[in-house]
């Protein structure tokens, strides 16, 4: 049995722990609760039963709790310059058992360990039986959409990984607008500043599983509004974004008509 209520529970007492006084702290908490919404619309959208929609948002709000010690430790969500906080979360669930207080037995603790550990990976593990595909799929494509709504209610700043502090000001790599073209997924490590890591985040996109997801994108527009608030300066960012936006609207559609 799972106990949505009992987990959050769990996840307001465990974030006691940790400066809620710090943006960043604040902004991830927000964060996943936002993906346990979506983990439990995708969910349902998909014609799930009511025990399968309530997996679905458990892993939704517990797929980042690695972060804390993260920022904590390491005064960064970088992996690249800290830890891999989809591991560091699965071992803060399972290490000591905190996973029995909210569900009751073994019976769904491989689909919640795989679906965690795979969320923030270029790509999902080979290998998955039927049902941890199924649900890191759905988590992937949940965390996806609510990074958009992040950036977009949000600084675009918070999310730096280079310390920018006018990321408009920033000119876009050939490199990363060609690779965006080919419809393929960029690490952050291939990016040069932070208006490439923005565009790798659009990326994100060619990550995506299901059609409801691409038409929850759709219709809010994120990317548009995400390109449209980054406001570059430079004229061939802004060129490049502009098509960027095209490109991801154009790619959206084929995925939802196909």
């Amino acid at each position: 049995m799972i106990d949505v209520l009992k987990a959050k529970q769990y996840f307001k007492q465990y974030s006691l722990n940790y400066d809620f006084n710090e943006p960043r702290i604040q902004l991830k908490a927000i964060h996943m609760q936002h993906v346990a919404e979506n983990a439990r619309m995708i969910a349902k959208s998909l014609g799930l039963s009511e025990e399968q929609q309530d997996l679905a948002e458990l892993i939704g709000l517990l797929h980042d709790i690695g972060r804390f010690d993260q920022w904590k430790l390491y005064g960064t969500y970088s992996d690249k310059l800290s830890i891999d906080h989809g591991q560091k979360s699965v071992e803060v669930l399972f290490g000591d058992k905190h996973i029995r207080g909210f569900v009751a037995d073994e019976k769904y603790d491989n689909v919640i360990y795989k679906a965690i550990l795979n969320h923030n990976k270029v790509e999902i593990q080979k290998g998955l039986n039927e049902q941890e595909l199924l649900y890191s799929k759905i988590v992937r494509d949940s965390d996806n959409l609510d990074i958009f709504r992040s950036l977009l209610e949000g600084k675009i700043e918070d999310h730096s990984h280079f310390g920018s502090q006018d990321i408009a000001q920033e000119v876009l790599s050939v490199g990363i607008f060609e690779e965006f073209k080919k419809e393929k997924v960029m690490l952050y490590t291939q990016a040069k500043n932070d208006m490439d890591a923005m565009v790798t985040i659009i990326a994100h996109i060619y990550t995506i599983n299901f059609k409801q997801t691409f038409e929850k994108l759709k219709q809010s527009d994120y990317v548009c509004k995400f390109v449209r608030k980054i406001n570059a300066q430079d004229q061939f960012t802004k060129e490049k974004l502009d098509q960027i936006a095209d490109y991801a609207m154009d790619y959206m559609e084929r995925k939802i008509k196909s």
